[in-house]
């Protein structure tokens, strides 16, 4: 069976490396990096990897997505690396994949939104707060603007405890193991998204042939707060060691957070897309270590 192809940006990160890991067996993947001697700020590095390569998709995942680095970048403004990596960058992907005729697969975040609305959909108008989010909206705004086919996936606080990346709860988890406390935001929802999930959500995507803006995200709007508190019961950690805290507080000094960022997953979930709600999700990675 001949495998499709698929360039990508930043396969080594989180996500990129889970999606290689559960899709390998469907799709060949082509590591696109400075690592391999590619560079999405030159324009002509990335065009030429992208000429060469006979991937019919263009997985862009490659992003500086530090939100307080990104924020210290913001006085540099266009020469600051934020913006050379996540909009130029972006731009020179999205150049060359309308050049060479490939589909761009773009992935954005939940902070391209204020938090202001009870819930997010697609449709909804991006309005974001701070600079990390502006670049990756601006990044959004070139892709739409492509004349070839085009995706843009958001995605939200990913996590998967068994992998090897330090996401948020492996990072909860691991201090709870060591008795260590933990001081977690409680004005604050996000929408946790199993790492998997994002994966078979793409592969879903690649092979319905679709394009627009889809929310890769769980069903389940949380706070920092009660996630830690799910964490600690599930794998039975002291929840005296979990102390409350406010945004104002412990983001002080630090890039502005959004309040409220509920994605609704209904249009990834009408095509078939299973998105876990995050109990489902803790409890399969429970699962899968009970197992080991």
């Amino acid at each position: 069976m001949n495998k499709v192809k698929i360039l990508g940006t930043g396969l080594a990160g989180l996500i990129g490396s889970q999606i290689v890991a559960l899709l390998s067996s469907s799709y060949a993947f082509e590591n696109c990096s400075r690592t391999t001697g590619v560079d999405i700020t030159n324009a002509e590095s990335i065009d030429t990897a992208i000429a060469q390569s006979d991937a019919s998709i263009v997985l862009h995942l490659a992003a500086k997505a530090d939100v307080d680095g990104c924020e210290k970048d913001k006085s540099f403004g266009k020469d600051g690396q934020a913006w050379q990596i996540n909009v130029e960058g972006t731009r020179n992907v999205a150049r060359a994949c309308e050049k060479h005729g490939k589909k761009m697969v773009y992935v954005s975040t939940d902070f391209v939104f204020d938090g202001q609305y009870d819930v997010y959909s697609e449709d909804d108008v991006p309005h974001p707060i701070n600079w990390y989010a502006q670049t990756k909206y601006e990044g959004e705004k070139i892709v739409q603007q492509m004349k070839t086919s085009w995706i843009i996936t958001r995605i939200a606080y990913p996590y998967r405890t068994s992998f090897l990346k330090n996401d948020f709860v492996r990072a909860i988890k691991g201090r709870l193991a060591n008795n260590e406390g933990v001081t977690m935001v409680t004005d604050h929802i996000m929408t946790p998204t199993f790492v998997d999930d994002i994966a078979y959500g793409m592969q879903t995507l690649f092979e319905k042939n679709s394009t627009g803006i889809y929310h890769l995200v769980g069903s389940q709007f949380i706070s920092p707060f009660n996630s830690a508190l799910t964490i600690a019961a599930l794998y039975g950690f002291d929840k005296a060691l979990i102390e409350q805290t406010t945004r104002s507080v412990f983001f002080e000094g630090r890039a502005q957070r959004p309040f409220r960022l509920a994605l609704k997953n209904d249009k990834i979930c009408m095509l078939g897309v299973v998105m876990k709600t995050f109990d489902d999700g803790l409890k399969k990675i429970q699962q899968e270590t009970n197992n080991a």
